[in-house]
């Protein structure tokens, strides 16, 4: 029976985490593992200047999962290495409320918990819906997310090779079905607003970021959501770009 590591960013009480557990019951041992509060946007961190600590969650008076007071990335690199008794056969991260696509993928805690699984040598998946919504419908991130479990438990995925799987925010039936995409590139207008504490020292709020497609291609993952697709895009943590790699051949660099 396979084993199945599932986390988030958001948090172990999280409702898209429970969402996740519940659509993955039955088809192995499920093991939780997340962080103990909200690390949305944390990106790739891992903690190394603070102690880690792990506690036991329980919910319905039974074990729910484990919290880790660090990082989504954190979480999967202590389970692997030493919560679980050997390395999972999937990594599953989610279910983050609001669509991981475009550069989003660079800062996202949902993505870089199952980019750490890839980097283990581990077949993983991040999944995400396209709103913020608080009275998200999970439903459907739940179908595609145990549809595409099984999948890669059947293939496997290649190594260094993850997959992003964003949903629709909408009805099941409304959804046109799954468009295998790529990363779109999104130009930000990023606003802070200026505010005062009570002690009359000024501090700086992000407040939501503006975002347009650069390249508007019929593949871009945004685009897919915008026109009612799941999109599914396989990504790699390798981030060189061997086609400038040739021109900087030609540069009077020192040999």
């Amino acid at each position: 029976m396979p084993t199945l590591l599932i986390t988030n960013d958001d948090g172990i009480h999280a409702p898209g985490l429970a969402a996740l557990q519940e659509a993955l019951a039955g088809m192995g041992d499920l093991y939780v593992v997340a962080p103990d509060t909200e690390r949305s946007a944390a990106g790739h961190a891992i903690t190394m200047l603070h102690i880690l600590r792990v506690w036991d969650i329980y919910r319905n008076g039974g074990l729910f999962g484990r919290a880790v007071n660090g990082t989504p990335a954190d979480c999967v690199k202590l389970a692997v290495s030493n919560l679980l008794a050997a390395p999972p056969d999937l990594v599953i991260s989610g279910i983050n409320p609001g669509p991981n696509t475009g550069t989003n993928v660079l800062y996202s805690g949902t993505v870089s918990a199952a980019m750490e699984g890839t980097i283990y040598g581990i077949p993983s998946l991040a999944v995400s819906m396209g709103s913020l919504k608080s009275d998200q419908d999970y439903r459907p991130a739940q179908k595609y997310a145990r549809l595409l479990a099984e999948e890669i438990l059947k293939r496997g995925l290649p190594s260094g090779v993850m997959l992003n799987l964003n949903v629709p925010s909408m009805p099941l039936q409304e959804i046109k079905g799954i468009r295998i995409t790529r990363q779109a590139s999104f130009k930000y207008k990023d606003k802070y607003e200026k505010r005062r504490d009570p002690r009359g020292r000024d501090y700086y709020w992000l407040s939501l970021e503006d975002a347009e497609i650069c390249d508007p291609a019929p593949d871009a993952d945004a685009l897919a959501l915008e026109e009612g697709y799941a999109s599914l895009t396989p990504l790699h943590c390798n981030l060189t770009n061997p086609d400038f790699m040739r021109t900087l051949h030609a540069w009077p660099l020192p040999k």
